[in-house]
């Protein structure tokens, strides 16, 4: 079997690991507006490319990062080089600012197109500011490929895709011939840490910068996000309650009713 090539999908987003009071609600324009929150790759995204990285330390192959946004992000997505992918590829343009799951699937997928031959396609499993969880199943069904979701692993074996599909309840082993694309979740495992080696050598690799025209979309037709209303829901009052109990098996039993009545469990 050739060696595969893998085509992860990569989204920029403000750190989700900030504090709350970080980010402000701008009801007018109906925005999240961060402050002093760095923007990072999205953690899921990072599963994906992990799990593109195992891959190709098992079967060789190539492996090609993609970003599409609305202004250069190159300084933060060269962490994909520096961990081991062979080519960052990012495509910017000013209206791909606020899109549409569709229209963003819709511009990926001609990204794909450009690049040409794909065995495998890998994003994660959603993202860490929307979370709508979408673009990567619309991608598939847009190529006329199989789609996996919500994969915790991912093997190849005789020409065909193995994942391990997180499940409610434990998973379920699913397969699929190439191409194919799958969605990662945070269970396959974090991003490894690059060397301070790899850091210096992937400055030295060039980043593809793609504009819409390159890949044949014009922005004018992609779609917008429509909200109705953006507002911070209204803080929850705190409060305090002491579970009584002469042992701690009873003040544990008393926690407990106590969660369940909230509701918590």
């Amino acid at each position: 079997m050739k060696p595969p090539a893998i085509i992860v999908c990569l989204k920029i987003i403000p750190d989700p690991s900030g504090p709350a009071s970080a980010f402000q609600v701008d009801s007018e324009l109906k925005k999240v507006v961060p402050s002093g929150i760095p923007p990072v790759i999205n953690p899921y995204d990072e599963n994906a490319l992990e799990a593109a990285l195992r891959l190709k330390t098992q079967w060789g192959g190539r492996v090609v990062a993609v970003n599409l946004s609305e202004k250069s992000m190159v300084t933060i997505l060269r962490k994909a080089l520096t961990v081991g992918a062979d080519d960052l590829i990012v495509v910017e343009d000013p209206d791909f600012q606020d899109l549409t799951s569709q229209s963003i699937a819709g511009a990926l997928c001609a990204a794909v197109m450009k690049i040409g031959s794909y065995d495998l396609i890998l994003t994660g499993r959603q993202a860490a500011d929307w979370e709508s969880g979408q673009v990567g199943l619309l991608m598939a069904d847009m190529l006329g490929i199989p789609a996996i979701n919500l994969a915790q692993a991912i093997s190849i074996e005789n020409g065909k895709v193995v994942v391990e599909k997180l499940k409610r309840r434990g998973h379920e082993l699913v397969r699929a011939p190439l191409p194919a694309l799958v969605t990662v979740s945070n269970e396959a495992g974090e991003l490894r840490t690059p060397s301070i080696r790899a850091i210096h050598e992937s400055r030295k690799k060039p980043v593809t910068v793609w504009k819409a025209n390159d890949i044949g979309i014009d922005p004018q037709v992609l779609k917008k996000r429509k909200l109705r209303e953006l507002s911070r829901p209204p803080a929850r009052a705190s409060s305090c309650c002491m579970v009584e109990g002469e042992s701690a098996q009873e003040k544990g039993r008393a926690l407990a009713l106590k969660l369940r009545e909230e509701g918590i469990i």
